[in-house]
């Protein structure tokens, strides 16, 4: 006994029918021609109840159809006959879970009387070739309810070939694929579905996303998860997906990476540029972890835009110290002109960087990509972490081409995946999320 998934259910309601269509004798001619099936040659037993048998199914009368069928059944010689017997055998068993799932919807369902009559009209010579695909579809589903994953990959990898098509079937296919034990193939398959949707204009759900990442990423497939992140938000680059897919890949409990403190900041401030920064919590870490990098200008910006934004309730002591110690010290240094004169002139690049990272608080883009540029160029700093950054200016100046070579410079785990991210977000950018339907 297996209970029937909302799945299952829906697919009994959509395909548990046959397609079947019996006719009545025709009263201007001989009483005594009996019910027939267009374009089918039955054996005179079978046609003399053939009618009354689908008709007392599609009444619900389970009492009249079970002895009809089973006459049927026994009578049953010819390939047409055969076929005959199992579509009303499948009607008459989808009936009964119909009944049963309507007189009780929370019972248990046996759907293990399906898989005769289903095995029959896929063996049967005289089925039609436009209803294979739904009956392989129908036994996938039971082989996938028993738990017999690899079986049920089958069945629905020959609906596939078969034509069968429904709103989710790609979905279900994948999944299938992945519980029998080829998360690469399920994966590959979901891809290349949603290149043909999306080559043929057709929307393509979130869900196939959402799915594709939390497979990829409980199988450890880090290359994958991360790829499939991208495609989401190039998909739907809102913000609520870009809060989603950040927090998913640097800050939730199965994150995909565990960034450092300077990590962090860029993700920071990639939430920011994408405008998904998401509670105070991190407007306030953000803001305190720059300033106390030397980066007062930037602390500030983001204190002001996350009481602006409405996540930092002006009532916060912590932001409110912290916004006046900004402000101190940018007073105290003022212009950042004789540390751009210091940079320039010292052996090693950290001056630089330090600089361009206080010029990239400011928005000052073109500055911050010159000192970055200064910093690579003289060495002694961490050269993914500052071509991050260059990147971060440029991307954020419009320099989309410059900003991809600074991206696609960048090494090292999870710099190499920060910097990827904000790629994707170089082209793609970010909108509002469309509103709930």
């Amino acid at each position: 006994m297996k209970t029937l998934s909302k799945l299952a259910l829906a697919a009994v309601l959509a395909t548990g029918v046959s397609g079947l269509a019996l006719v009545a004798p025709a009263v201007a001619k001989d009483k005594k021609e009996e019910a027939a099936a267009p374009g089918f040659k039955l054996s005179k037993p079978v046609q003399a109840v053939a009618f009354q048998a689908q008709t007392a199914i599609k009444e619900r009368n389970v009492a009249t159809a079970e002895p009809l069928v089973v006459q049927i059944e026994t009578a049953a010689t010819t390939d047409d006959d055969k076929y005959i017997a199992a579509a009303l055998r499948y009607d008459l068993e989808n009936t009964k879970l119909l009944l049963a799932q309507t007189a009780n919807p929370k019972a248990p369902l046996d759907e293990t009387p399906l898989a005769k009559p289903l095995d029959a009209l896929l063996a049967a010579k005289s089925t039609p070739a436009a209803d294979r695909g739904k009956y392989l579809f129908r036994r996938g589903q039971l082989a996938y309810n028993s738990g017999q994953y690899p079986v049920a990959s089958q069945y629905f990898t020959q609906a596939k070939a078969a034509g069968y098509t429904s709103g989710d079937f790609d979905l279900q296919l994948a999944k299938v694929k992945v519980q029998a034990g080829d998360t690469a193939g399920g994966l590959a398959d979901l891809d290349r579905y949603i290149t043909a949707q999306k080559a043929a204009g057709q929307p393509v759900p979130e869900a196939y996303y959402r799915f594709a990442i939390a497979t990829a990423n409980t199988k450890k497939m880090a290359p994958e998860t991360l790829a499939w992140m991208q495609k989401y938000v190039t998909a739907y680059p809102n913000t609520k997906v870009w809060r989603d897919v950040i927090l998913q890949y640097a800050f939730a409990q199965n994150s995909l990476a565990v960034p450092d403190k300077a990590q962090t900041t860029d993700l920071y401030r990639l939430l920011r540029a994408a405008g998904a920064m998401p509670d105070q919590a991190m407007y306030e870490d953000y803001a305190n972890s720059v300033y106390k990098n030397g980066n007062p200008y930037e602390a500030a910006a983001v204190l002001k835009e996350g009481t602006a934004a409405g996540k930092i309730p002006a009532s916060s002591s912590f932001s409110k110290s912290l916004l006046t110690a900004a402000n101190a010290a940018i007073a105290r240094e003022g212009s950042l002109a004789a540390s751009e004169k210091q940079a320039l002139a010292a052996k090693d690049g950290k001056i630089a960087s330090s600089t361009g990272d206080a010029y990239l608080g400011q928005n000052n883009y073109a500055k911050a990509a010159e000192l970055y540029r200064a910093a690579l160029s003289k060495g002694g700093v961490d050269a993914s972490e500052v071509n991050t950054r260059l990147g971060i200016a440029l991307a954020r100046s419009g320099d989309k081409a410059g900003a991809q070579a600074a991206f696609g410079a960048v090494t090292g785990t999870p710099r190499a995946g920060i910097a990827a991210l904000w790629s994707t977000w170089t082209q793609v950018g970010s909108t509002a999320p469309a509103p709930a339907a």
